[in-house]
């Protein structure tokens, strides 16, 4: 298999962090859906990262339905828990980190991409409220039940999270107040920790193999 697109979008690292957590074998193209639209078009006419190609090259991307199958390789190898109650609260937690991200990423492109007079402050507004909340029912959830972070225990919620996280202190560090999420932030710090994490750091890099 191999993964196409950059370990600083969240989404590209999510999928490169959970693959070698299920001890998949892939390879990695660090390739910018900007500076390398062209190259990127030859894989991927959508341009779209990050994107998959499966060993029969069939070309997948979004990131969840890239670790959908994943899972399905994986098996029993799995980031997600059996039981529906504990599927429930795994999914509602992923759920909010994504949405999380989302509105991060919308707030980076509004602030990066867009001209300084032509960007819409009831616009920013609104989406830096919603990325709030987001951020602020995960610490209410993380402060009720902690989730486990090792190599063993971590499920794609506490992943998903902690990739998410890194993300905005790296790339809104003057938006993100960080003192409001401790848990938050502790469940990222002991992620970056681990193997996985280290081997697909946030940047233009691209991953390590591990072992």
């Amino acid at each position: 298999m191999k993964l196409i697109g950059m370990l600083d979008s969240p989404y590209v690292r999510r999928v490169a962090v959970s693959l070698q957590l299920l001890e998949l074998p892939f390879e990695h193209q660090s390739l910018s859906v900007f500076r390398g639209f062209a190259e990127f078009e030859r894989i991927n006419p959508v341009v779209k990262a990050p994107t998959l190609v499966a060993d029969d090259g069939t070309v997948l991307m979004d990131s969840t339905l890239i670790l959908q199958y994943a899972q399905a390789l994986a098996r029993p190898r799995t980031l997600l828990p059996a039981t529906p109650q504990a599927l429930a609260h795994e999914l509602r937690l992923t759920g909010l980190a994504l949405a999380a991200i989302e509105k991060s990423v919308q707030l980076v492109y509004e602030r990066g991409l867009r001209p300084a007079e032509k960007q819409h402050e009831p616009w920013i507004t609104r989406v830096t409220g919603q990325w709030l909340a987001a951020l602020g029912q995960i610490e209410a959830e993380l402060a009720a039940t902690p989730l486990p972070c090792t190599a063993d225990t971590m499920r794609q919620s506490g992943l998903t999270i902690a990739v998410g996280w890194e993300f905005m202190r790296q790339t809104l560090p003057q938006d993100l107040p960080a003192a409001r999420f401790p848990q938050l932030a502790a469940l990222s710090a002991a992620a970056e920790a681990l193997p996985a994490f280290q081997a697909a750091p946030h940047g233009d890099g691209t991953v390590r193999r591990l072992g």
